[in-house]
């Protein structure tokens, strides 16, 4: 029932075709996954504003047998009405499931519209004493999917750029977005119809390489290698053996890699069983494992640097005996002359050998920059390749040009620049080198999660009987559901699971942040790649692999690092203008030089000995066009989101993307939920007054034995206090007899030939029961701290006051008092009384508060401090918070708190810590503010940078940057740039004063 209302609450919050301010977007959910029914896929994406309306959303979307609608239903007040709604709804014959929210007022209902139809579930809905109305967005897309494609051979925005909007224009994707920093894409696509095939060929298209790394349906898809000889007939029975498998869906076999790849439903079957089923119809001749290609992105990237190293140190081996021949060699007698002995007519062997050597680092080393050129020509569209295959042509060419006339002259003395081009190609493959090399430690936050999981688990085996018959060690990687792990002490937790034996204390704090060891016991829920410290556990698999909380975990911050950030649209806009506006203005630098050369002449002190007019023009002309460098625009923001939602993970807040991180530094406002956020959100005993002499323990045993039957949250509060009183875990309470329980007032009954009640205040002058005065007066002081004052009577006479709270949680005022200093204002909104909002306001700090508001006011008061002009975060837990949260202009959700609050927040706080809301506002100043020094360098970089290139101070001051000198400075650029956001990984939140 409870994922069943989370479903419908997510699928009643996505808007359609009204106007509504705020959407909601569906993202990967911590800590578990969906259950069936699926919440619902949003088309749009969050945008700034309002989260209310009326959302004339809905849907009714086929699939297969099974339909999904969505039901306006008008007139229900409570809980009881939507419970009578859902119920006869149920009765309907093809009904497989359904869900009613009276918050929202909506239903969802699942069926087989073969049995029953929209009209019949609204006729029901009507007869049970409601209006209903169909509503017609379409909510349940199963169709609709998230791929994810590795492309190789991006160089700056506009590549990216230019692989977004081919991808755009395909029928069938939704939406696409391109990440220059982790050279990924992902797209938003309906496979009925496009399939990722398509997509891969689109992206190649434009001339880059796509590589799948996830079609977004292979949750349960498995790669295997086979260690022996694949043959026809061996491939068919194989084939034939796994396909009568429960649960296998799809089948496909590589012979080329010995690879392959199933598709399966987890419930059925699992890797083990498939490994098992095609060893044993080999009769021995072949083995199996998990493919080795666990993480592609990160084989892909060694590659990439691989590529790059050697690229460069083959070009070391030509450029620096050219570099030496021209530039070292010239100076030093003998050497000189003999590079300058003539060859045919005028060229010398020097011109010769810097040609020869020049060319392989030319066309063979530097064919990358010519083909990216091509291909970026060739779609419309301009890059970083360009600039440097017109850079280095330029030199390389006219070099050619020079000593070629040279050798079918008598009299022309060549000028080559065979050392610019190779150089420049040098220095170019060994900033790309440096700039991988640090993009790469931008994801190794992902790496250190992943990491978290052991790389193998010892599991049980029983016999039909359940009794242990041994354990076996097994790769992590094949647990599959239900299987029984054994976990050690100072051994990880190899899955997600409950404990069916044993007793330990479990390290969360690599997943949840939380510093200290939990207790877990038998039926106590463990997160895999969490640390045991010392029982012995047997843990019953629930969620393995990619459902795991430790893969969801991943997944959200992939997913945030991908995210672009509002901000990253000015480089956009600039990429779109930045290579032909350079190219523009290196034409016309040399145009320039090269008139003012031949119409006015130069001094002769301005020309080296070695050029001329035209020669000088054209070194202005290359340096121009090298040392512009639109990389360093591309990288300013997207590396510093991938290293904050990093480091936000790995100090336990998930950031849900660049959106959530630009809104988050601009806070100025927060809104606070009380219960669960400022308050612990359970109530717990704070206080005991004895009134007769008696021990402290006999006095809890009384009380326990009459409220162990109560289901009544602050009896049991009352149960965990007693218990503290004894050491044994399972300890028996004295018999109660009699037991009466009065609903809001309390329990009788007779312990220990005792008639003991425990309630109100009201509930005992009810009874018949005095309550002397100083009773009184302690009840009323309690009640003034916003504390429920409990009263025990034993034999019709009051013994004592028990005070139960939902004590603040730690740091509470502190947290308060340091968002102060951050010039960030405080605000409390929550449902309960007045009187008790005053006393929590006045013990955390606040001052402005809202009390007895409803779910809907939340949201309204969150729009007005909106309209106002503030940046409102909302700060909430529970079902009652999504509203606002999805209001705010960013919505920090405790971790603690429900799915549906989780799924409509910007940010999750996984430790459910106050601090962390500090953590979060602090770490997205910090990010933005090395956003904006990034933008700074890269264009003060740029600006500076080419009018030097140009040669406006060679009147002056004779200054000039020769080619090579610009490309090592375009490189060290981008560089700086990946460096700097770097830095963000030494980040440490603010630690607060007590």
């Amino acid at each position: 029932m409870a994922t069943s209302t989370r479903a419908l609450f997510l699928s009643c919050f996505h808007g359609g075709g009204s106007e509504v301010s705020r959407h909601l977007v569906l993202r990967p959910r911590y800590p578990s996954v969906p259950r069936r029914p699926k919440a619902a896929t949003v088309a749009g994406e969050r945008g700034g504003g309002g989260g209310g309306g009326d959302l004339e959303a809905a849907a009714v979307v086929e699939e297969d047998e099974e339909k999904v609608a969505v039901f306006a239903v008008s007139g229900m007040t409570c809980a009881a009405c939507a419970g009578s709604v859902e119920k006869a709804v149920k009765r309907l014959p093809g009904i497989h499931d359904a869900a009613v929210d009276v918050l929202s007022n909506r239903a969802q209902v699942v069926f087989e519209p073969a049995f029953v139809s929209e009209d019949k579930i609204r006729e029901t809905i009507q007869d049970v004493g409601f209006e209903a109305k169909l509503i017609d967005e379409e909510v349940k897309e199963k169709n609709i999917l998230v791929c994810r494609l590795h492309i190789k051979g991006m160089t700056c925005t506009s590549c990216a750029s230019t692989v977004e909007s081919i991808l755009q224009v395909v029928p069938g994707v939704q939406r696409a977005s391109v990440a220059l920093a982790t050279e990924e894409a992902e797209i938003r696509y309906d496979r009925r119809i496009v399939a990722v095939s398509q997509l891969t060929n689109a992206v190649e298209e434009t001339g880059f390489e796509a590589i799948l790394i996830t079609t977004g349906d292979d949750q349960s898809r498995i790669d295997l290698k086979v260690n022996g000889t694949l043959n026809k007939r061996s491939i068919l029975i194989m084939k034939n053996s796994i396909q009568a498998l429960p649960g296998v869906e799809d089948i496909k076999v590589d012979t080329e890699l010995n690879k392959i790849t199933i598709s399966y439903k987890p419930d059925q079957t699992g890797p083990r069983d498939l490994i098992e089923v095609i060893e044993s119809v080999a009769s021995g001749d072949l083995t199996v494992t998990i493919y080795p290609e666990a993480d592609g992105r990160q084989q892909h990237r060694h590659e990439e640097i691989k590529r790059y190293k050697h690229s460069f140190l083959w070009s070391l081996v030509f450029t620096i005996p050219v570099f030496l021949t021209s530039m070292v060699f010239m100076y030093i007698p003998g050497l000189k002359d003999g590079l300058e002995k003539k060859v045919f007519n005028m060229m010398s062997i020097g011109e010769l050998l810097r040609w020869i050597l020049s060319t392989p680092v030319q066309f063979v080393i530097g064919r990358k920059f010519y083909t990216g050129a091509y291909k970026a020509v060739s779609h419309g569209s301009s890059n970083m390749d360009v600039l440097i295959a017109l850079g280095t042509n330029s030199a390389y060419f006219y070099s050619v040009y020079s000593i070629l006339r040279a050798a079918i002259s008598h009299n022309y003395m060549a000028t080559d620049f065979f050392e610019t081009s190779s150089m420049l190609i040098s220095f170019i493959l060994l900033g790309k080198y440096l700039e991988i090399l640090a993009k790469g430690k931008t994801s190794e936050a992902i790496a250190k999660l992943m990491d978290l999981a052991p790389e193998t688990a010892t599991m049980l085996i029983y016999d039909h009987e359940g009794n242990v018959m041994g354990e076996k060690e097994i790769d992590s990687r094949l647990i599959q559901k239900n299987d029984v792990i054994k976990v050690v002490p100072g051994g990880k937790v190899a899955s997600d699971g409950f404990v069916i034996w044993g007793q330990s204390h479990v390290n969360e704090s690599m997943i949840t942040g939380e510093s200290r060891p939990v207790a877990k016991r038998k039926g106590d829920t463990v997160i895999g790649g969490t640390m045991n410290e010392n029982g012995v556990l047997h843990v019953r698999a629930t969620f393995v692999g990619s459902e795991s909380a430790l893969a969801q975990i991943v997944r959200l911050v992939e997913s945030a690092q991908m995210a672009k950030a509002p901000v990253q649209k000015f480089a956009d806009q600039i990429s779109r203008v930045f290579v032909p506006l350079v190219i523009i203005i290196s034409l016309l630098t040399w145009l320039a030089w090269l008139l003012a050369g031949s119409f006015h002449g130069y001094p002769n002190s301005w020309i080296p000995s070695s050029m001329d007019s035209f020669q000088l023009a054209l070194q202005f002309g290359i340096s121009v066009m090298v040392v512009a460098c639109p990389c360093a625009l591309g990288l300013a923001t997207p590396t510093a989101v991938m290293v904050a939602t990093g480091v936000g993970a790995l100090q336990g807040v998930l950031i849900k993307g660049g959106q959530a991180l630009e809104s988050a530094q601009k806070v100025d406002c927060i809104v606070f939920d009380k219960t669960g956020t400022l308050t612990i959100g359970k109530p717990v005993v704070v206080n005991t007054r004895l009134l007769k002499n008696m021990v402290l323990r006999e006095f809890y045993d009384y009380v326990a034995a009459a409220e162990v039957n109560s289901e009544h949250p602050l009896a049991k509060a009352i149960l965990e206090h007693a218990k503290k009183f004894h050491s044994g875990e399972n300890y028996i309470w004295p018999e109660a007899r009699g037991f009466i329980s009065v609903t809001g007032h309390g329990v009788k009954a007779e312990v220990s030939d005792k008639y003991v009640m425990v309630g109100t205040k009201s509930f005992m002058l009810s009874s018949g029961i005095a309550i002397p005065v100083e009773a009184l007066e302690i009840v009323t002081e309690e009640e003034e701290k916003a504390r429920t004052a409990i009263v025990v009577a034993k034999d019709q006479e009051v013994v004592g006051i028990i005070s139960v709270s939902d004590p603040i949680k730690p740091n509470a005022r502190e947290v308060i008092s340091y968002l102060k200093s951050m010039k960030v204002e405080s605000i409390m909104v929550t449902g309960d009384n007045w009187g008790t909002a005053n006393a929590i306001s006045k013990e955390v700090g606040i001052e402005n508060i809202v009390a007895e508001a409803k779910p809907e006011q939340k949201a309204e008061m969150v729009k007005e401090l909106q309209l106002a002009g503030r940046t409102v975060a909302m700060v909430g837990d529970g079902i009652n918070d999504s509203p606002a949260l999805v209001s705010a202009d960013v919505g920090l959700a405790i971790g603690a708190g429900t799915d549906v609050a989780i799924e409509a927040a910007d940010i999750v706080l996984m430790k459910s810590n106050l601090e962390d809301v500090i953590t979060a506002i602090d770490l997205s100043r910090k990010t933005f503010f090395r956003i904006r020094m990034n933008y700074v360098w890269a264009l003060g970089y740029n600006i500076i940078g080419i009018p030097i290139a140009a040669g406006v101070l060679f009147p002056s001051t004779r200054l000039r940057l020769p080619p090579w000198v610009a490309g090592a400075a375009m490189a060290a650029s981008s560089v700086s740039v990946v460096c700097w956001s770097l830095l963000l990984r030494y980040y440490k939140s603010p630690k607060l004063v007590r």
